[in-house]
């Protein structure tokens, strides 16, 4: 799991952040009885409770394969990630849209508001520190790829879900203040409900975007197209090889991939022969390419190979 390390360092700036943020907004809320502080307050610990989820994952799919698990445990991260999203929707988003809506039918003026300002002042120097650690490291990742781009490609959720989290804690900061301060300011003590509403939009538009990303990834992702170039090539130069046709692979982690290729091998070889050109192939690939944790070989004619894949691509576009 040495791959990991950057993203286990990031899942613990952000524990050790939202922990005390929490138990703060907490104690802040039942102070003022404000229902925006409240919301701020299930957020910080909900984000805990995720970080915890994913350092769980992380650990699950660090497991070797089992006879029950030949292929490895590398998905428990992507399940994992996906239970993150589904809590931050249910709890985060749930519970503050609830507080939103109680506190706008029965609205009660917010006291000591300056407590609340100083806590929302406190929480966004430790979200915006934690966020910086999530920053670097998914910069680190992404290189030239744009933002979007860059979480579309990528294949471990554990840096862009705390990153995305960090992100919407951030706003819902804002949105809390601006709740509390125009309640004071207008004395109308319905907007810090409506402030408590905003944050569950925040947060329910932030996980439909993370439990869409983690559903492609449990589902399947195939590997980059230049790894895919590369074992292509890396096949292509054994002199076994007549012709490798085109791969089949399948992300179940972020650095385990399982490849298929379809190689047409020279006429003269016997059975021997290609089994010895197999051994060969896997050992270069563990060596250039240890991502590829598992490798299948099939013997293919490359006309065989071109009509299934022509069948493949015409029931992706029926679909």
């Amino acid at each position: 799991m040495a791959g990991h390390s950057g993203s286990r360092r990031v899942i613990y700036a952000a524990l050790a952040g939202n922990l005390a943020i929490a138990l703060t907004k907490f104690a802040a809320a039942a102070f003022t009885g404000s229902s925006a502080m409240l919301s701020e307050g299930v957020h910080s610990l909900v984000d805990t409770g995720n970080g915890a989820l994913l350092l769980y994952g992380m650990h699950r799919a660090a497991r070797p394969p089992d006879r029950t698990h030949p292929l490895g445990h590398g998905r428990e991260l992507y399940f994992w990630s996906f239970i993150v999203a589904l809590l931050v929707f249910a709890l985060g988003a749930g519970v503050s849209f609830y507080e939103g809506v109680i506190h706008i039918m029965a609205p009660e003026p917010v006291v000591s508001v300056k407590v609340n300002y100083i806590v929302l002042g406190l929480s966004f120097l430790f979200e915006g520190s934690s966020w910086l650690v999530a920053l670097k490291e998914f910069r680190q990742q992404k290189g030239r790829q744009g933002w979007f781009q860059a979480v579309r490609r990528s294949k471990d959720p554990s840096v862009y879900t705390v990153l995305f989290e960090d992100s919407a804690a951030l706003l819902g900061l804002i949105v809390a203040f601006a709740g509390i301060l125009s309640a004071e300011l207008l004395e109308i003590p319905e907007l810090d409900g409506v402030g408590s509403i905003g944050i569950s939009i925040i947060l329910g538009a932030t996980a439909i975007f993370l439990a869409r990303e983690s559903k492609g990834l449990l589902l399947g992702e195939p590997a980059a197209p230049d790894v895919q170039r590369q074992v292509l090539e890396i096949a292509e130069d054994d002199p076994a090889v007549q012709r490798a046709n085109g791969i089949l692979s399948v992300h179940i982690g972020p650095e385990e991939i399982v490849a298929g290729l379809s190689i047409e091998f020279e006429d003269d070889l016997t059975a021997p022969e290609i089994e010895a050109c197999v051994e060969r192939l896997e050992a270069r690939l563990k060596k250039e390419m240890p991502q590829i944790s598992r490798l299948f070989v099939k013997p293919q004619a490359t006309g065989t190979w071109e009509q299934r894949r022509k069948a493949m691509a015409e029931a992706s576009d029926e679909s």
